[in-house]
């Protein structure tokens, strides 16, 4: 996976602000942004990026400015060579300009003021979806969280200290944009939302388990671990983390199927995305909990197995996605 570094993302910033500004009226502006954060989406995450060329336009231009707003903060806390008081001071002025974009009226104000491109176009999708608010800084809680990163004694203190910010949360941004199918239907929407968020969230903490070590994180329940005599996930029996992994892998599938039952609850132009999103991630969590190899290996899907799961009738917008901006 190709990382930018904190220079770059700088750079994005400034010349997605020009060419956003440049433009006539609002829409030009949003339009210019979201070109960047469709970028961001197709080099961060291959998968969900297919996934979301299934959506209308407008569906998908909003995910890819949610997208966008997720990651830089992630990188933040991952990948920008930061000790950790710098890394919470990022994250603080990150939050201070979400919260001043959110004061203003319009994106091109926004841009105007200087504040970053990225929660400038994600203030916009919260103003138009009628997203909460504070959802988003619920999201940046988690990320100081990692910056500071503790352990979690059960699952349930996993889901409610972490994955709710880090994951849940950002279920609900989508669910406001894919919208309800029938009236009345937004609850169960949302709770599919939840599931599925602490789904994704899960088979990532499983696929990145040595990843995570090395930064000094670890999200696999302690129960688990003392289940099986672990007390340290690098020193220990590979068997025994193994039955670890396959225990939480089917914990997992659990949410995964609990989303998927009320998949009909959401817009019916958004069910096609939100479905292959399931069952490719789905297909991930189970390669990880039939792998051996221990947490040295980080499992994917390959190309081939990602478009078995896909609707065929669609395939044609993948090769249209990698060669054009829309």
């Amino acid at each position: 996976m190709s990382v930018w570094s904190e220079e770059y993302w700088g750079c994005l910033d400034r010349a997605t602000a020009r060419a956003a500004l440049s433009g006539a009226g609002e829409d030009a502006a949003f339009d210019a942004v979201v070109r960047e954060a469709r970028r961001v989406l197709r080099t961060y995450s291959t998968s969900f990026f297919i996934v979301t060329r299934f959506l209308p336009p407008k569906k998908r231009a909003q995910v890819e400015a949610i997208y966008a707003a997720v990651r830089y903060p992630d990188e933040i806390v991952d990948t920008f060579p930061l000790d950790a008081r710098s890394r919470i001071s990022r994250l603080d002025a990150w939050q201070e300009a979400y919260e001043e974009a959110l004061a203003l009226p319009s994106l091109r104000a926004m841009l105007e003021r200087d504040l970053p491109v990225f929660v400038s176009a994600f203030a916009r999708v919260v103003r138009d979806c009628g997203i909460p608010p504070e959802h988003y800084r619920s999201f940046l809680d988690a990320m100081r969280c990692d910056a500071a990163p503790r352990r979690y004694e059960t699952l349930d203190d996993l889901i409610e200290s972490y994955i709710y910010g880090s994951a849940i949360v950002v279920g609900y941004f989508l669910a406001y944009v894919y919208g309800e199918n029938r009236k009345g239907d937004f609850e169960r929407a949302l709770c599919s939302a939840r599931r599925l968020g602490i789904a994704l969230q899960l088979t990532n903490f499983l696929r990145d388990v040595g990843e995570d070590e090395r930064r000094g994180r670890l999200y696999l329940p302690l129960d688990y671990l003392r289940a099986e005599g672990i007390s340290d996930v690098t020193a220990c029996d590979a068997e025994a983390l193994g039955r670890v992994v396959r225990r939480l892998c089917a914990e997992t599938e659990k949410f995964y199927e609990l989303a998927q039952a009320d998949l009909d609850a959401f817009a019916p132009d958004s069910q096609v995305a939100i479905r292959a999103c399931i069952d490719v991630y789905r297909q991930l969590n189970a390669r990880i909990g039939l792998d051996g190899r221990g947490i040295g290996h980080r499992e994917t899907v390959p190309m081939r197995e990602k478009f078995r799961v896909l609707p065929p009738s669609k395939y044609w917008r993948l090769p249209l996605a990698y060669l054009t901006q829309r």
